[in-house]
């Protein structure tokens, strides 16, 4: 079986195990033989990495095999937030972006993904062709041709910039800095230890908001949690939203292309309730209509609230890869996902966490309205709505006998009733990796398998927030004491 598979954003492994060198380059090589494929090597291919352990040395050897292709390279001199590498990939016209990092898994991982010309997360068909030319390699890495840095840059191959400064130029583009910087605003940032860290404070800093950002400094370990912007993970950010008296406070991820929020009582807003809350931003203040993109495990108050306001809905699998494609697609004005990715069609077809914050700051300042405040506003138009999630861990090696344990299961079960109410539908995922159980009340159970990391996850979404624990547990026995 091929080690190197990706999954829903990019291929992600144990450092020193299943990532090495040797495969990062076979990555790289598949990268670089589809440019020359497409007879697109002058176009070149952005490089860029992250703050996890090594990432600047795994780019720099994706680097040396992409020239030892005559491929040009755009390689980042630091790291940056992922969604900066998307769009240099799109400013610079390079024909593909490569990006080292491993998002929001834990210390121990690291990272490949692949962007389009466009800035999207590489299509599936992409990805194909690229495993294609990687598979052969992983057992021969002698096959794998390589250039050093220097004879490559010597010979003009090799371009080193800094991908900050375009992409803040762009980011200023889009709001009102000069507003955000007076309005006054005390604002806790949290970076996660991660490559987001000082650019709120370079956007929003300067004037009379107080910005309060922690955990700046690079921390490979990420002092130990997972860098997603989720509780437990972010408990020390939203206790810092209260001792501050702060009006908001604005989260990333690892790679900052994911969003988190808590409001002024320092409550989580979850994932859902945000991209809902951005979707109405865009309709209310931005007089958007186009259509919005969604995942299988996104909120229905997106369903609700296109019906009201007359914005069509597509969903899609889970992964940037298909929504990406979907939003060029269907011309779609934002899409997203549960773990916290949005992206933005007047921006980029890729998730950007820094945006999407800034949007919701935007809305509190365009509306002057608390953050309880608008979402107390959206629960009374487009829901209510309760979500958890909950993350079952399994040891790496056992994870392929599991899933197919999972899927049997998953194939098999047909209940007409979930903790006391019908079933309304099953729906069977196209990727053959879940199933999602719509019930009567418009609540639903969604039981999938993570394509990044060796775990199953057990989604709920609910109207009244006493239904929400008894459903995660029918959910979780479903999976066969697991």
């Amino acid at each position: 079986m091929p080690k190197i598979v990706f999954g829903t954003d990019g291929w992600r492994a144990r450092i020193g195990e299943e990532y090495t060198f040797d495969a990062v380059r076979a990555c790289a090589q598949g990268v670089a033989q589809w440019v020359v494929e497409q007879h697109a090597a002058d176009r070149g291919v952005v490089i860029g990495f992250d703050r996890r352990f090594a990432s600047e040395h795994f780019a720099a050897a994706a680097a040396e095999v992409v020239a030892a292709h005559g491929v040009n390279v755009h390689l980042a001199s630091v790291a940056a937030p992922t969604q900066a590498f998307s769009w240099a990939t799109m400013r610079r016209k390079a024909k593909a972006g490569i990006v080292i990092t491993a998002s929001h898994n834990p210390w121990t991982d690291n990272g490949f993904k692949v962007k389009a010309e466009t800035g999207a997360a590489a299509s599936p068909a992409l990805l194909a062709e690229i495993e294609r030319i990687i598979h052969p390699l992983e057992d021969h890495p002698e096959r794998i041709l390589r250039m050093p840095l220097a004879d490559a840059t010597a010979k003009g191959l090799v371009e080193v910039f800094d991908p900050s400064l375009d992409y803040l130029a762009r980011v200023t583009e889009l709001f009102d800095l000069d507003a955000f910087r007076g309005a006054g605003y005390t604002i806790v940032c949290e970076p996660l230890f991660g490559s987001g860290a000082g650019y709120f404070p370079r956007l929003l800093g300067g004037g009379r908001t107080r910005i309060i950002e922690l955990h700046g400094e690079r921390n490979p370990y990420f002092g130990g949690v997972n860098p997603e912007p989720i509780p437990p993970n972010v408990n020390e950010f939203l206790a810092r939203i209260v001792a501050e008296r702060a009006d908001v406070g604005l989260a990333v991820d690892g790679d900052a292309d994911r969003a988190g929020l808590g409001d002024e009582t320092g409550t989580f807003v979850t994932t859902l309730t945000l991209y809902a809350l951005l979707m109405w931003y865009l309709i209310e203040v931005r007089g958007l209509r186009q259509p919005v993109v969604k995942t299988v495990n996104m909120t229905a108050m997106i369903d609700r609230l296109g019906e009201r306001y007359g914005v069509a809905v597509h969903e899609v699998p889970v992964g940037f890869k298909y929504i990406g494609p979907k939003m060029v697609e269907t011309g779609a004005m934002m899409g997203g996902e549960e773990s916290g990715g949005f992206g933005f069609a007047m921006h980029l077809p890729e998730r950007d966490g820094i945006v999407a914050d800034l949007f919701f700051l935007d809305f509190m300042l365009k509306t002057k309205k608390k953050p309880s405040e608008l979402v107390a506003e959206l629960m009374a138009l487009a829901g209510p709505s309760h979500y958890l999630r909950r993350d079952i861990h399994f040891a790496a090696a056992d994870y392929p006998r599991v899933k197919i344990e999972i899927m049997a299961i998953l194939d098999a079960a047909a209940p007409r009733e979930l903790a006391g109410v019908a079933i309304d539908r099953i729906t069977h995922l196209d990727t053959k990796d879940g199933a999602k159980f719509f019930r009567a009340d418009g609540s639903w159970l969604l039981l999938r398998l993570s394509g990044t990391e060796p775990l199953a996850r057990v989604y709920a979404e609910t109207r009244s927030e006493n239904d929400l624990q008894p459903l995660l547990d029918v959910g979780q026995r479903m999976l066969g004491g697991l």
